[in-house]
């Protein structure tokens, strides 16, 4: 696990959290970008704020539990490793990388693929990562046993997870990288 990647809208950057936002603010965010059905957050389900702040504080709970030291009341996002399928969510998607050396991995949990099937009552296929929160040594022992969703499921027909998801609680290295211009 060397890289982190931070997938997003090229003309509006890196690191734009809804969550970040007033309920009311988020609302209206996620109202704009529905009116475009060819990007992904435009075809978000009713509720999705709703459960997305709902998984966000299951997920900081269950990383506390563990001994995680988050710095952030909400996680900004990012995957292990390339994941082009990500790039396709946006009209014109950009990347940020970031070398895992720049983070305190206290401060960054893990999902085995994104936290709404990982935590969703409708995936019941009975995987062990269902419904877990990990901390960086536990998510490189599930690597070593079972690889990176992006290569073993590249097109999404084998399951939920095409990703594995990063929560950082640290805004510090973010902002490092944004100075360092790292991509």
């Amino acid at each position: 696990m060397d890289y982190l990647y931070h997938y997003y809208e090229k003309a509006i950057g890196p690191f734009r959290n809804l969550s970040d936002l007033p309920a009311d603010e988020a609302a209206e965010v996620l109202d704009s970008i529905k009116h475009n059905k060819d990007v992904m957050a435009g075809r978000r389900a009713a509720g999705y704020m709703k459960r997305r702040y709902e998984l966000e504080q299951l997920a900081r709970a269950m990383f506390i539990a563990k001994g995680g030291q988050p710095v952030r009341k909400v996680p900004h996002y990012m995957v292990v490793g390339e994941c082009e399928w990500l790039n396709s969510w946006y009209e014109e998607g950009a990347a940020v990388k970031i070398h895992i050396s720049s983070f305190n991995t206290d401060t960054l949990s893990f999902s085995y693929g994104d936290l709404f099937p990982t935590f969703s009552p409708k995936v019941d296929d009975g995987k062990e990562y269902r419904g877990n929160i990990y901390t960086y040594k536990e998510m490189v022992q599930l690597i070593h046993k079972y690889g990176l969703p992006q290569v073993w499921n590249k097109e999404g027909t084998k399951g939920p997870e095409r990703y594995i998801e990063v929560q950082v609680w640290d805004d510090e290295p973010l902002q490092i990288s944004r100075i360092k211009g790292e991509k």
